[in-house]
């Protein structure tokens, strides 16, 4: 059993608690370095509180690198023991840099990137520091984890050729979480009276897919339903609710507990929306998103813009609806389609269930090999 010391950017965040599970489901002991953002959730691993940051709030979180570092160094006994170090996030690398040099550990370090933020990328000045800032702290680094291919090839292969190793690890569901069995392999038909139910689920930070789907209830008010779950970016949207109001065929349930909510969730929608425009052409085009592998493990296909890296998976897998551009016409021609005939909808959700569990779900091994190929001892 080896000891992981997780620097994560925050204690209450549903990804961070899930790779920490994944930890522990593969017999790791876990122990957390993490600011928290609200009032502090009980964990099932002990933290080290490295204090209270808030969403966008960019300056707090530069300072908050050399506070946490300096937390965190007080805490030689438990860091000196911990057999690797798992950063997820940029400043968080920072924090878990910082804190090793002042303790003069040379413990293995794993650098998590889940997502490239867009102040990394293009030709700004504030883009070309960051990167520097971002090459000087690979140095420290034995293993990079992706969460998607395209960050490597778009990215780090771009910027810092020859300078890390990648590890591929997609938004899986993790082995271990209490989340029920696959849907039964022969699909319900659905009411050909019914309406049809579009799902759009976890981080909704997306402004033109908002716009696109309240299209589509303007567009189909007794025909389509779209269902809302999750959390609404503050920034991008001022008042949510207010905006789905007037809709009668458009529902937000809130946050949703994972894996618990998710079975009722996709059960509940025939198709997941999985567009993403919020970093147009770059993070955006380039990622995997969470929900392509929660739908495809409950049997529901997803709808998603051609031209992206989620386009791509969808189609090796066979499983979902793609959208050439331009995308708002593309995506009212497949409802209609839809609308007439539910067969499409029948022959992906066969072809979800035929597909093995592994690709939806991450094992134990998943972990071994990680830590292995990070010179991290398995036991």
């Amino acid at each position: 059993m080896s000891t992981i010391a997780f620097f994560g950017h925050n204690a209450n965040e549903p990804a961070i608690r899930r790779r920490a599970r994944a930890f522990q489901s593969a017999g790791h002991d876990v122990v957390g370095f993490m600011p928290h953002r609200g009032p502090k959730q009980a964990t099932d691993w002990p933290v080290i509180d490295l204090g209270e940051t808030r969403d966008n709030a960019y300056g707090q979180r530069i300072m908050s690198i050399f506070r946490g570092a300096d937390i965190a160094a007080r805490e030689r006994d438990i860091l000196a023991i911990c057999d690797a170090i798992y950063a997820r996030n940029l400043d968080m690398l920072a924090v878990a840099v910082r804190a090793r040099r002042k303790l003069g550990l040379e413990t293995p370090l794993i650098y998590e990137c889940l997502d490239v933020h867009h102040r990394l990328t293009g030709p700004s000045p504030v883009a070309r520091l960051l990167r520097r800032v971002e090459r000087r702290l690979l140095a420290h680094c034995a293993l990079v984890v992706i969460s998607s291919p395209r960050f490597e090839t778009e990215h780090f292969a771009v910027h810092y050729p020859g300078a890390y190793r990648a590890f591929l690890l997609e938004n899986l569901m993790i082995e271990g979480d209490n989340f029920p069995d696959r849907p039964d392999p022969e699909p319900v038909e659905a009411a050909p009276d019914g309406p049809l139910r579009i799902g759009w689920f976890g981080n909704l930070r997306c402004r033109r897919s908002l716009d696109l789907l309240l299209g589509l209830a303007r567009r189909f008010p007794d025909d389509v339903t779209i269902t809302l779950r999750g959390y609404p970016a503050p920034g991008v949207f001022d008042n949510f609710e207010a905006e789905i109001a007037p809709y009668e065929n458009v529902s937000f349930g809130g946050r949703y507990s994972a894996p618990g909510d998710l079975s009722e969730m996709y059960g509940a929608v025939d198709l997941v929306w999985a567009g993403d425009w919020y970093e147009e052409g770059a993070n955006s085009l380039w990622l995997l998103p969470n929900r392509i592998y929660e739908g495809g493990y409950f049997a529901t296909p997803s709808l998603a813009p051609d031209g992206t890296e989620t386009a791509r998976w969808l189609r090796e897998h066979g499983s979902g609806i793609l959208l050439a551009p331009p995308v708002e016409r593309a995506l009212e021609a497949e409802i209609i389609r839809l609308l007439k005939d539910r067969t499409p909808l029948q022959q992906l959700r066969r072809q979800l269930l035929s597909l093995p569990r592994s690709v939806f779900v991450e094992n134990a091994e998943t972990t071994t090999k990680l830590l292995q190929a990070a010179q991290v001892r398995p036991d």
